[in-house]
């Protein structure tokens, strides 16, 4: 799809948050996400270590708050959750990803496990964005190699999981695999949503799905790729269907979260390990689709 390499881009991006104030050594950030509580207040969850980066040592969610999407600094918070081995068998604490239903807001993350081929994925739920509980059913999914980065997102009437796997619990292809739920805490049998077939990727480039409707259109959002730092966007009429041939763009950004502001500019994020911080670019669509219903309306 050479025509529409320039659907989606990234204007410049600008740090609004870091991690190392009020610490003795550098901090890092990396898979996060943003959402604005009801009264009005924008929260940003992620994981958090001490630099150099220490993944299976990632036992915290960070948590910092800001008045505006694009306020800088952006206010530290102590830790939201904590790893907890004892009666949940946390290994770590991965990817944080929050959706608010129903006056209650559900956190899914990645809990890790001693087998890569059975990861879990588990839900903590909270009222006010501060205090959260784990859910009494987790695991929500158990999956491999390594199955982490849940993103969940509504098509139709289901919810749908969308999360980092590979074809087999024991290796193979990277995709994006998905389950669909009726009720955000029994969730069906795994499907795929997107492969790649490139075997000489160290990493997976299939990481951070996020997926957002606009109009007809499902765009993807995966990496890295080409790097460390490297989002390739992909957009298709199926949301449970893309290939590497429906690449749209390509953004300078790892871990990438699209939000939207208040004021209805769309913004899409970047961190990682040794980046500093997290950062907010400019998101700018050039499908013609502006004034289409979307799956992120402008936040009230």
């Amino acid at each position: 799809m050479a025509k529409d390499q320039d659907l989606v881009r990234a204007g410049e991006f600008v740090r609004i948050y870091d991690p190392s104030i009020g610490e003795d050594e550098k901090w890092y950030i990396n898979d996060h996400y943003f959402i604005r509580g009801t009264d009005g207040i924008w929260h940003l969850f992620g994981i958090t270590h001490a630099e150099p980066a220490n993944p299976l040592d990632e036992k915290n969610f960070a948590h910092a708050t800001a008045r505006s999407l694009t306020q800088k600094p952006w206010n530290k918070h102590p830790v939201a959750l904590t790893a907890e081995w004892k009666k949940w068998k946390e290994i770590h604490l991965w990817a944080p990803h929050i959706i608010f239903h129903e006056n209650v807001y559900y956190m899914f993350y990645c809990a890790g496990d001693e087998d890569h081929t059975k990861y879990k994925i588990h839900l903590a739920t909270s009222s006010d964005l501060k205090t959260w509980k784990r859910h009494p059913e987790n695991p929500m999914v158990v999956d491999g190699h390594e199955a982490r980065d849940p993103f969940v997102f509504r098509v139709g009437d289901r919810w749908v999981m969308y999360y980092t796997a590979t074809s087999d619990p024991s290796g193979g292809d990277h995709i994006v695999a998905y389950r669909t739920s009726d009720d955000l805490v029994k969730w069906g049998e795994r499907n795929v949503a997107f492969r790649d077939t490139i075997k000489e990727h160290s990493w997976s480039p299939a990481e951070s799905p996020f997926v957002v409707r606009r109009g007809s259109y499902y765009y993807l959002f995966t990496g890295p790729w080409g790097g460390y730092v490297g989002t390739h966007v992909f957009r298709s009429n199926d949301p449970f269907h893309w290939s590497v041939e429906d690449k749209v763009g390509r953004i300078h950004s790892h871990a990438a979260e699209v939000v939207r502001d208040a004021d209805g500019k769309w913004y899409v994020s970047h961190c990682g390990w040794g980046q500093g911080g997290v950062y907010l670019a400019p998101l700018y669509w050039n499908d013609g689709l502006d004034n289409a219903e979307s799956s992120m309306p402008i936040p009230v």
